[in-house]
């Protein structure tokens, strides 16, 4: 049900915005904990390792300990409400965009709009147009999520305040470029992997064992996020560090903090200080928590479709009979 589908004309673009919206929500609310565990890692320029003394996270569980110590439960959800507000807005574009270039596709071109390829690249667009909507806040859910105590922004509103008064409007769209650039490839492979694994159910499954379609969409989904985020992890990590640049006070009690000219600055310190493994500090939460999210992604996406359209077939059965 993941994009247009000339046979099962059930799920119109308003209703897919609606689907990507409580998919986004719902699936949030599960993975904050690991998305927060992940940016910890991202931000640490000590290496992840208990042979390190000035490293203050070494591994996921040593990291859970320490922050449930330190911070209280509620730090797992740091950052919850401008994170709420990505994934709803996210997932409404993404998803809204997703099946209007799938039918789009359809309609005006003579490929098959349910062609992996297509799916590549109508969901690489999708999630570049959702990306632009709403990086000022994934910029506040990075700041809130990276903050140590005493904090620095106590709410949301004096966070957009001081923000836009000390650094300006442009400070909303820090890490824009390597987001872009990392996000048409993670979302195109997202969707292209997710359709090929449904075909390769649907081919290796025999007809007479398909019951548990929401297990298999949620397996699906959970291989499309490991694969995709594997590919493309670099640009996420380098996402992070420049949200926090005119940050660094905030983030004294994590350790060493370090101040990037841009992308091309940042990928040169990394490389220089932390080697090529700094490249991919914080993978193991990250790789989880994309296989959560993306799985359960796909399978409340597909779960709220399915509802939406017996809603539509119940009131168009009820009216006939009326």
């Amino acid at each position: 049900m993941v994009g247009y589908d000339p046979e099962a004309k059930c799920v119109s673009t308003a209703e897919a915005a609606a689907a990507g919206s409580a998919s986004g929500l719902v699936t949030r609310v599960l993975v904050s904990p690991l998305d927060v565990i992940k940016i910890r890692f991202q931000l640490q320029i000590e290496q992840l390792s208990p042979r390190n003394p000035g490293a203050k996270y070494h591994g996921i569980l040593q990291a859970v300990q320490r922050i449930f110590q330190e911070e209280g439960l509620v730090a797992f959800w740091k950052g919850h409400v401008p994170a709420q507000f990505l994934s709803i807005g996210y997932g409404a574009v993404q998803f809204m965009a997703f099946e209007s270039l799938t039918k789009l596709v359809h309609n005006v071109t003579s490929y098959n709009a349910r062609d992996s390829f297509v799916h590549f690249v109508c969901g690489g667009l999708a999630a570049c147009t959702a990306t632009v909507a709403v990086q000022p806040v994934d910029t506040l859910r990075t700041r809130f999520a990276a903050q140590g105590e005493p904090k620095i922004y106590h709410n949301l509103r004096y966070a957009v305040v001081t923000m836009y008064q000390t650094e300006g409007p442009r400070t909303f769209y820090r890490g824009l470029t390597p987001t872009i650039i990392a996000i048409f490839p993670y979302a195109g492979l997202q969707f292209s992997f997710y359709n090929i694994l449904q075909q390769f159910s649907e081919w290796v499954i025999p007809a007479e064992g398909k019951k548990g379609g929401n297990v298999k969409n949620l397996v699906c989904g959970s291989c499309a996020g490991i694969i995709s985020k594997t590919l493309t992890y670099p640009f996420d990590l380098f996402k992070k560090r420049l949200q926090v640049g005119g940050f660094e006070h905030a983030r004294a009690a994590f350790g060493q903090v370090r101040m990037y000219r841009g992308l091309l600055d940042c990928i040169r310190q990394i490389m220089r200080e932390e080697g090529p493994g700094g490249f991919f500090k914080g993978l193991s939460p990250s790789l989880l928590k994309a296989a959560v999210s993306t799985g359960l992604v796909f399978f409340w996406y597909e779960l709220f479709c399915s509802l939406l359209c017996a809603l539509k077939n119940t009131d168009s059965t009820t009216r006939k009979e009326g």
